[in-house]
């Protein structure tokens, strides 16, 4: 028997749509990046990130925005930010109750993509 995959053990699109909205909540509380998103379609950029997030950890949704290194290039994005984002995140999963395991897993995700959003 195979594992499930992590969109499974998330809970599949109705959680993780949760968890993007407290992502969302976190990002523009957070004064170290608040201003990154002060201009930004709220539920747009929810949609793309619900979509990459449930699409990379093995969904059936189709991702329909850029790839990362198109999306973050010229924004110059510090490892100080990069963190805080991740920070974020894994304080999105922790309020969702999500597993250590699980938890563990959307941080290599995270740590995966690191060259193709910071310093770019």
């Amino acid at each position: 028997m195979s594992e499930a995959s992590l969109y499974d053990r998330l809970g599949g699109g109705d959680k993780i749509r949760e968890i993007v909205a407290d992502i969302w909540a976190n990002h523009i509380s957070n004064p170290l990046i608040q201003n990154r998103y002060a201009k930004s379609d709220g539920e747009h950029v929810q949609q793309v990130v619900w979509e990459f997030f449930c699409a990379g950890t093995g969904g059936p949704q189709a991702y329909s925005g850029d790839d990362m290194l198109t999306a973050h290039s010229g924004m110059n994005i510090s490892d100080q930010e990069f963190n805080a984002v991740t920070d974020d995140v894994l304080k999105a999963l922790d309020k969702n109750n999500v597993g250590k395991q699980e938890r563990d897993e959307v941080l290599v995700i995270l740590y995966s993509m690191k060259g193709e959003i910071a310093h770019v």
